[in-house]
């Protein structure tokens, strides 16, 4: 985290939608827009807030903000809160591939962030199934690249943590806010300046794990569980202090 700042945290809080789209209006999502933005900010990141994008202008935010020259910066992060589906999330208007927003950042588009952590949290369903929870009992590579100039993979250096596992739903409370996003931010809040970043996340899964259950007069949502899910193609451990 040499650098003169920490970077910049686009925040894209999607919480109404065309009637064309047949999605719900997103409550609670106002207090996870919040909570993140306080959370970043105090983390040192120049935090930016959308509200309702199109898809068009999703894409437009995410290139703009590729093109921008980021070498005084440590990192960037982005957090998506919408409604999604397996490898989509909706904009006011439609869906869109997390890949056509996410791939603006690649190490061959974005220059000025190559080697630096590239971090999208993500807030929305990846699908409709819904856990039911379970009680509990309480070498080295030889194939290197011999020539001394080095070649860093596209795609390296990218973390997405989403709010829930491929296939399954992601619950949100009206008045709190979604569970992965309160257990984020409490998490990051406490271990933020201390811990590195899987350290944390691995500590946010236990949070949502262990310390959320869904509460309805439906026995179809009564007594659900969630789990976050981290894929990280960090190639460093990623401390916010300096």
């Amino acid at each position: 985290m040499n650098f003169e700042k920490v970077g910049k945290c686009i925040i894209i809080n999607n919480k109404n939608f065309d009637e064309s789209t047949g999605m719900s209006v997103r409550s609670g999502t106002d207090r996870d827009a919040e909570s993140l933005f306080k959370t970043f900010r105090n983390l040192g990141f120049d935090v930016v807030v959308y509200n309702n994008r199109s898809c068009a202008e999703m894409h437009d935010l995410l290139k703009k903000a590729s093109e921008e020259d980021h070498k005084n910066a440590a990192c960037f992060a982005c957090v998506l809160l919408s409604h999604g589906e397996e490898n989509s999330i909706y904009g006011t208007d439609g869906k869109i591939d997390i890949k056509d927003l996410t791939g603006h950042f690649r190490g061959d588009r974005c220059r000025s962030l190559l080697e630096k952590p590239k971090l999208f949290f993500i807030q929305a369903c990846r699908g409709t199934e819904l856990d039911d929870g379970i009680q509990a009992d309480s070498g080295p590579i030889s194939d290197t690249d011999a020539s001394p100039r080095q070649k860093i993979p596209v795609e390296a250096d990218f973390l997405f943590a989403y709010s829930t596992v491929s296939g399954y739903y992601s619950w949100r409370n009206p008045g709190c806010g979604s569970w992965f996003v309160q257990a984020l931010c409490a998490t990051l809040n406490e271990y933020g300046k201390s811990l590195d970043l899987l350290q944390i996340l691995t500590r946010v899964n236990y949070r949502v794990a262990r310390h959320f259950e869904s509460r309805s007069n439906d026995p179809q949502f009564h007594e659900k569980k969630q789990i976050p899910c981290v894929v990280s193609m960090l190639t460093k451990d990623l401390y916010f202090s300096k």
